[in-house]
């Protein structure tokens, strides 16, 4: 049976005769006086300035080494070269000096870091195929229209992996080395396990079609992106199995930044031998560098960083910043709220018309 339609009239949409619908329901209407809100607001001074230095101290308690290298000492050799696109293809050297005058104790990362590098121009992020980084066979073969002008090479064979951002990955190499009293010892540094989980498990594959089949045999048939001076099956001559789609320093850089000036992670120390057990000691280091990462044609810097690491992050001090001038204005609110009561009374009694 339908519903019974209501009678008309000037009443026929009225509400019903609840408590809900006529607003009738028990409600609690805070009284906000001096004694409550000034308490209030001094709490929260003091609940920020806590979070403030606490997250201050934090930062402080890690330890950070840059050097921008760009055109360092003999990097400015290089520098010089890369400005001609015709030595894109020869290789240069160069050797910076980093003195460690206090000891980067526990885990030390390496990053490498990039300054007016616009890692988010819409355009530039869309250029990819992240089917094609799945591993599928028909992206491999053809890929995105998003990737052009990196989808295929003047042969016409595919690109693999195509777009711009793979294009421009960053392959500056670094060779640390510790200058102790038995003379250079090269840093062992672990250039896996540098990822986030799901882009290493999830988001990237190597296309597999025949299980006999060797890596570069998948890869058959696709070109290198233009930029490249190597195959991406060849990306690490260490590491067979840091190759491909799946090779970690690629999946780094894919991962795009969202400033221009930003770092990302090379590689970890590596503490199974001594006198790296214990972090980085105390001494004279150096990083040999194979220049290959044009910059001038964005006005860009280039830099290396040693650090350690808390539960926080690195030295990022924006946070702790924030909370401590919140809790300045907070409080100088607070202050003001005071005096006006103090001077005109608690129930305003002493203001003038």
């Amino acid at each position: 049976m339908g519903k019974v339609k209501e009678k008309p009239g000037p009443l026929a949409r009225r509400p019903d005769n609840s408590a809900f619908k006529q607003q009738r329901l028990p409600a609690w209407s805070p009284m906000l006086t001096a004694n409550t809100v000034l308490p209030f607001f001094y709490l929260m001074a003091l609940i920020c300035l806590l979070l403030g230095v606490w997250l201050l101290l934090t930062v402080q308690s890690t330890h950070e080494i840059k050097k921008d290298y760009t055109d360092l000492g003999t990097c400015q050799l290089c520098h010089e070269m890369r400005k001609d696109v015709s030595n894109a293809n020869k290789p240069c050297s160069c050797r910076v000096d980093i003195p460690v005058e206090k000891a980067l104790k526990g885990d030390v990362f390496i990053y490498y870091g990039l300054r007016n590098f616009h890692q988010n121009l819409r355009r530039y992020m869309d250029s990819r195929d992240d089917g094609q980084m799945l591993g599928r066979q028909n992206k491999l073969k053809d890929p995105s229209t998003y990737c052009m002008p990196f989808r295929k090479d003047k042969d016409g064979r595919p690109i693999a992996p195509c777009g711009a951002v793979a294009n421009s990955m960053f392959n500056d190499t670094f060779i640390l080395k510790y200058h102790g009293r038995s003379g250079p010892e090269v840093v062992p540094l672990l250039r896996t396990g540098i990822t986030w989980y799901t882009d290493k498990n999830v988001k990237y594959r190597n296309p597999k079609t025949q299980e006999n089949f060797t890596l570069a045999q998948e890869f058959n048939g696709t070109a290198k992106p233009p930029f490249w001076g190597k195959p991406v099956y060849e990306l690490d001559e260490h590491n067979p199995i840091n190759n491909g789609f799946i090779n970690e320093a690629l999946i780094v850089w894919m991962r795009e930044a969202a400033f221009p000036n930003f770092k990302k992670l090379y590689g970890v120390l590596h503490r199974a031998q001594k006198p790296f057990i214990n972090g980085l000691p105390v001494g004279n280091y150096s990083v040999e560098i194979s220049y290959n990462f044009p910059v001038q044609y964005f006005r860009g810097r280039k830099e290396v960083v040693l650090t350690t690491l808390t539960w926080f992050g690195g030295q990022n001090h924006f946070l702790p910043i924030a909370y401590l001038v919140t809790s300045s204005l907070i409080f100088l609110m607070a202050v003001g709220l005071t005096v006006v009561w103090w001077k005109y009374g608690k129930g305003g009694k002493n203001m003038k018309a």
